[in-house]
């Protein structure tokens, strides 16, 4: 049973000035998949396009889009600056390394979340030789930040499972 809470369903109130918000074209968005933007910062061996940003949909704190990683392929050492990211693998195997060496590894898989705290070093790499790695991504901010770094990775990294923290 829903509540009527005084709402004519088109018109808000906001802040102190009692303008009437537009709900019409301030309120939700649906971007269909097939009209994302590819003109954002790229990571060789990826390919990111936007599908919510500030320009494309007037979000303020967060982009969300798409990464695609082409079979047997990673991207080079980077990072995000201050930035959260989260990962959702869609399709195929992620192979996640991360650390000053990149001498951390974990695995996901489809309906995998991947969580990149700021200014992490991180590498993704598709861990399928014949299968694209296709992924959500969410960021914290809507600055397409990429830093790209050089380092040499360490031949054999440290696999790290998840324990819940709740749970160990």
């Amino acid at each position: 049973m829903t509540k009527d809470h005084g709402h004519d369903g088109h018109h808000h109130e906001h802040g102190h000035d009692q303008t009437p918000v537009d709900w019409r074209e301030n309120g939700v968005k649906v971007i269909p998949g097939n009209s994302l933007d590819p003109n954002t910062a790229q990571t060789p061996g990826m390919n990111r396009a936007t599908a919510i940003s500030k320009a494309r949909a007037g979000a303020e704190k967060i982009w969300a889009g798409t990464v695609t990683i082409h079979a047997n392929a990673k991207t080079g050492a980077h990072h995000h600056g201050d930035l959260e990211s989260i990962i959702y693998v869609v399709k195929g195997k992620a192979r996640m390394r991360w650390g000053e060496s990149l001498e951390y590894v974990a695995e996901a898989g489809p309906g995998d979340f991947i969580y990149v705290p700021p200014y992490v070093p991180h590498q993704e790499i598709n861990a399928s030789r014949d299968e694209t790695l296709e992924c959500v991504l969410v960021r914290s901010g809507q600055e397409p930040v990429v830093v790209n770094l050089d380092i040499e990775p360490v031949e054999a990294p440290e696999e790290v499972l998840w324990i819940d923290p709740i749970h160990r």
